[in-house]
């Protein structure tokens, strides 16, 4: 594609008619054929990579200033390379999202769940669908690993054109609010938006300056992409500013508002190894049975909004439920089924407000002992750490605080940070290996017990100076169990 029409809809000075063979944002791939994309990141600032992308043979570039080369480099000048990046990815792959049914879903919390139930339904119904969100990528059979939960914008391109090229209709995919804010989604069109919840997250360096901005990025989805179709929490307040200025048909889930679909009788189970939540959705004058393999009454919220997503896609509720029966969702208080008597889940809870949910959800089970797995990110703020501790403290019967993703950060040193916040009383022990953590809990596991992995969730990794080692949490648990 000749670069002058490659940047034919974005605001420019500057451009030629060479080939573009690749368009890329990371200099170590911008070589012959590329046009390099100058991103100016939290961290880091691409025009700073400019030349490096030249000597490794690139002569195109797509700056938001003029960069110091020679004369041979095609210097293309825009006000926002983000935001560029954006029409200009669409461009090089062809425009495949027109092909597709896009059902974007924001919140807090939840939207992992929703995206995966959302699709897991849309694929028995005979709609193929693929998912992208913090789990990565899926389509059809096949996994991708990602770093965000919605990827920049030359990466979902990249996605949906392997999505149209295998024949798939629909994508479930998870809108966060720094893709909203970051121009990830931009140009994008939804035929269906779901808001989940909203409560104080994701406020700091490196995400959103408060809240304020935090809510107004997340409206974004409901304002500037065309959908016709928005499901949304009628016992969440923020629905209402979520709501204002939508203009398509506007669908409502709850547990104790008035809704269009609510949830009724609920009623949680367990067996000797699982346990999960019954329910009964009431639409209209219908009510259909459901049954959850995941505890909670936010989960019964969770498989209202995808029930209402796929409604819309002219899916069943007997359908829905149908699938949702024997639909587990990875990594999001994900029943790993290893001893008699016990129970272990995975779940991705990783800061105290989500932990404390967590926690709360398995007390309703009555356990015998509810033993908490748990450790914090390195890079991360003290509070959190703290936030972490106090939770277990109160909710868990014993603890064993562990590593999770330390980073370049001394993982003793992040266990004892959290140690020092227990609160007095509260019983648990340190073991940084993980590995060897998992192992303690389950071999000191007892018939009765609820046992909670938390905060690595569907991670297959441990990132530790900066490397991803391997680590699959439900593989440690099957081993130390002898399965």
């Amino acid at each position: 594609m000749q670069l002058s029409a490659l940047v034919a809809n974005i605001p420019h000075t500057g451009g030629d008619g060479r080939d573009i063979t690749a368009v890329t944002y990371d200099s170590r791939a911008a070589g012959a054929g590329a046009l390099f994309v100058c991103l100016v990141g939290a961290r880091t600032d691409g025009h700073r990579y400019a030349s490096q992308a030249y000597q490794n043979g690139c002569r195109a570039f797509l700056a938001e200033h003029p960069l110091d080369l020679p004369a041979d480099a095609a210097q293309v000048l825009t006000p926002d390379t983000r935001a560029a990046l954006a029409v200009v990815g669409a461009d090089f792959y062809g425009r495949p999202a027109e092909g597709l049914t896009l059902l974007g879903i924001t919140g807090t919390k939840g939207k992992t769940t929703v995206a995966l139930l959302t699709a897991a339904i849309l694929n028995a119904s005979g709609v193929p669908c693929a998912y992208i969100g913090s789990n990565g990528v899926q389509i059809g059979g096949q996994h991708y690993a990602t770093a965000n939960t919605t990827p920049e914008s030359l990466e979902l391109q990249r996605y949906f054109r392997l999505m149209a090229d295998a024949g798939i209709r629909c994508v479930a995919m998870e809108v966060s609010s720094q893709a909203l804010a970051h121009h990830r989604v931009d140009g994008l069109g939804f035929a269906a938006v779901a808001f989940t919840n909203f409560s104080p997250d994701h406020v700091g360096p490196g995400e959103h300056p408060d809240l304020a901005d935090y809510k107004a990025s997340k409206r974004r989805l409901f304002t500037e992409h065309g959908a016709k179709l928005m499901v949304y929490n009628a016992d969440d307040p923020v629905s209402d500013e979520m709501r204002a200025g939508f203009a398509g048909r506007q669908v409502s889930y709850a547990l104790d508002a008035a809704a269009d679909y609510r949830a009724c009788d609920l009623r949680p189970y367990r067996s000797d190894t699982a346990l999960g939540l019954d329910f009964t959705c009431a639409r209209g004058g219908e009510r259909t049975r459901v049954r959850l393999l995941s505890p909670g009454a936010f989960s019964a919220g969770n498989a209202l909004c995808a029930m209402a997503l796929c409604a819309g896609q002219g899916v069943s509720a007997e359908q829905c439920a149908a699938v949702l029966a024997k639909t587990p969702v990875q990594g999001r208080f994900e029943v790993v089924e290893a001893m008699p008597g016990r129970t272990f889940l995975i779940d991705y809870a990783h800061n105290g407000l989500s932990l404390t949910a967590a926690l709360q959800t398995l007390r309703e089970y009555k356990p015998r002992r509810l033993v908490c797995v748990f450790g914090s990110v390195g890079g991360r703020t003290q509070g959190r750490r703290r936030e972490l501790a106090e939770a277990a403290s109160r909710w868990a019967d014993f603890s064993i605080i562990t590593s999770d993703n330390p980073d370049f950060e001394d993982p003793d040193a992040i266990v004892a940070d959290i140690a020092a916040a227990m609160l007095p009383g509260a019983q648990y022990v340190c073991i940084t290996d993980r590995a060897q953590a998992v192992a303690a809990a389950v071999t000191a596991s007892q018939p009765g017990d609820i046992v909670l992995f938390a905060g690595k969730g569907h991670e297959d990794y441990q990132l530790i100076r900066g490397q991803k080692t391997p680590f699959v949490e439900r593989a440690f648990i099957l081993q130390a169990a002898g399965v």
